[in-house]
């Protein structure tokens, strides 16, 4: 009976430590599980707060910038900001309760790589929205719309409003390296040749170079054209008056994957224009009465 005893304890020792050793096993499991959530939930970016969060954090709405007349202004001798870009942007972040903090100029290819590194938040000069721009940025509701049309030196009529001729290589069409003249003129009007010029520089110098023959013709905004003319009457020509080559949103650009902000800018967007705020700055920006196609409020659609 003593072995049979000895033998049924042992027994139910080994079974004891096996129960033991099974549990100590789950538990040791459920913590690693436990540990890797963790370690997942607190690594870099999971847990980071949002583009809304962070400017009601801080109260401040970062923005750099383009200057391009009438959309961002920059008086070179106080550096005061202007614009219907800066204006609606300005009364956009009072409406908010964020105070809007210009930070940097930029170009057009740099724009969306410091939206990506988080240097600013948004683009205070609006920007015409496109589908190459939309793989790596979003956009708000268009403020207005811009015009795009042809010009050619004043008199000039070897190029008539098709176009057609920009079919010869023998005519040259000045662009600005990344921007959107050059996508249509490389889309529209691959034979033309092209005087490239570089990303900083203003539209005037498209214009000079076509009022004297370095260039037969460049695309751009009317308002542009008016402005140059009327310090230099009678050197470029519009020749597409009846139908404009593209018709573009002029938009708020920030970075990719921020629905919350989005859906706050555009609120904040669609109160200055219900209450004719908005119309008052682009009326008063614009150079001419209606050089910006307006957008039609839903309850008018």
């Amino acid at each position: 009976m003593t072995r049979e005893n000895d033998t049924r304890t042992n027994s139910n020792i080994a079974n004891s430590l096996r129960t033991n050793s099974a549990r100590a096993n789950s538990t040791r499991s459920k913590l690693l599980i436990l540990l890797l959530i963790l370690g997942i939930l607190l690594a870099p970016g999971v847990l980071a707060e949002n583009l809304q969060e962070r400017v009601i954090r801080t109260g401040k709405l970062r923005a750099a910038y383009a200057v391009y007349f009438p959309l961002l202004t920059k008086d070179p001798n106080t550096k005061k900001y202007g614009g219907i870009g800066y204006d609606a942007l300005e009364l956009i972040a009072k409406r908010l309760g964020l105070q809007l903090e210009m930070t940097e100029e930029v170009s057009t290819g740099t724009m969306i790589e410091g939206l990506k590194t988080n240097r600013y938040d948004i683009m205070a000069c609006p920007i015409w929205a496109n589908a190459s721009r939309a793989r790596a940025a979003d956009f708000s509701r268009p403020l207005c719309f811009s015009q795009i049309v042809a010009y050619t030196k004043y008199g000039d009529k070897r190029i008539d409003s098709s176009l057609k001729a920009l079919s010869d290589s023998k005519y040259k069409l000045a662009t600005i390296d990344g921007e959107m003249v050059e996508l249509i003129a490389k889309t529209d009007y691959p034979r033309a040749k092209r005087l490239s010029l570089p990303q900083m520089a203003p539209f005037s110098d498209r214009l000079l170079s076509v009022s004297t023959g370095k260039a037969d013709i460049t695309f751009g905004e009317p308002v542009f054209g008016f402005e140059f003319n009327k310090h230099n009457p009678n050197s470029v020509q519009n020749i597409t008056t009846n139908k404009p080559l593209r018709i573009f949103p002029n938009c708020f650009m920030f970075k990719v994957n921020e629905p919350e902000f989005k859906a706050m800018l555009n609120t904040a967007i669609d109160e200055i224009a219900n209450s004719g705020e908005l119309e008052r700055i682009i009326s008063k920006w614009e150079p001419y009465p209606k050089a910006y196609l307006r957008c039609s409020p839903p309850y008018q659609k």
